[in-house]
């Protein structure tokens, strides 16, 4: 990998000073052990009830279209306790009452992003990409133009990038990327590019070096992306239960990959349904390996290993 830019890290200013509890410290941190103590004897910080429960279900049901299973509440509890914190709250009821009350309000796309499941890696399903780099060989149109609908913070769609560099041996190659995803936070690292060394240390070396740029100062142990790669993508928010998208398509190929799983049959359905127009007839779809579209062979037919194509395409 190359190396960015160094920038010199300023030293930490001397001190000989010793800290000093002050009455507002020491009532934090019993506060934090009071806390504590509760918990480890079973007792939660925040009142947290069935009820409770399932309004949050019914909540990110009908705003994201996800569907929590009855397992999910320790899940629930821990990642939206955080919430709770920030706003001050001390009943999971009145979060949720002033959550319901302010439609339109920001905490909505906390509450989104704080129970978004974001698990990916670089070449997840590696075997796609394959496919994926055949078809961008033969491809009859330029530019390809590919979306890919579950973004994360970035890996798969720059997996893509890096495939389409590989299939026309260019960092131009004739290809566009629209990254999207539920979650705000995790676009804004995406669209960033920066990973630790963790996160990339499983690719070959080869790509390691020719896509990527090593960090150093204040980014060392740090991989940036270069920014050819960065240039052939735009990222944006979509809702996929949202009324409208706001994509021009159609496109060329759709990754729709292990964001299924979330949805019930019915949302699948009408989600794939939508996917049909935006969708060239011979392009293809890429789901998770842990899904499958048979209850939507009206629209999507099975290629194998779950990769489909439009029933209408002509053979």
């Amino acid at each position: 990998m190359a190396d960015l830019p160094r920038k010199p890290l300023a030293p930490p200013p001397a001190t000989t000073a010793k800290p000093v509890l002050t009455d507002r410290g020491a009532n934090a941190r019993a506060a934090v052990y009071d806390n504590l103590r509760r918990i480890e004897g079973g007792e939660r910080e925040f009142l947290f009830t069935p009820q409770d429960f399932e309004r949050v279900r019914d909540l990110i049901y009908k705003h994201a279209g996800i569907s929590l299973a009855p397992s999910k509440q320790d899940m629930v509890y821990s990642r939206l306790a955080r919430r709770l914190r920030a706003c001050g709250d001390k009943r999971f009821s009145d979060y949720l009452d002033k959550l319901e009350k302010d439609r339109q309000g920001s905490e909505w796309e906390q509450f989104v992003n704080a129970l978004t499941t974001n698990l990916t890696s670089f070449f997840r399903e590696s075997h796609h990409f394959d496919v994926l780099a055949d078809f961008l060989r033969k491809a009859p149109r330029k530019p390809v133009k590919i979306w890919c609908c579950a973004a994360s913070t970035g890996e798969e769609p720059y997996s893509i990038a890096i495939t389409a560099c590989e299939a026309f041996a260019s960092l131009q190659p004739p290809v566009q990327i629209v990254a999207s995803d539920l979650d705000t936070s995790v676009l804004a690292h995406g669209e960033r590019g920066i990973y630790g060394m963790d996160r990339v240390d499983r690719l070959e070396q080869g790509r390691l070096e020719r896509y990527f740029l090593k960090g150093t100062g204040e980014l060392a142990g740090k991989a940036k992306v270069r920014p050819e790669l960065q240039r052939l993508l735009s990222f944006r928010r979509v809702n996929l239960l949202e009324p409208n998208w706001l994509l021009q398509g159609p496109f060329d190929v759709i990754f729709c990959r292990n964001v299924m799983i979330y949805f019930d049959k019915p949302t699948q359905h009408r989600i794939l349904e939508r996917f049909v127009p935006l969708l060239q007839p011979d392009g293809l779809l890429f789901a998770g390996h842990s899904e499958n579209f048979m209850h939507a062979a009206d629209l999507f037919r099975s290629l194998g290993r779950t990769v489909y194509q439009r029933v209408d395409k002509r053979a």
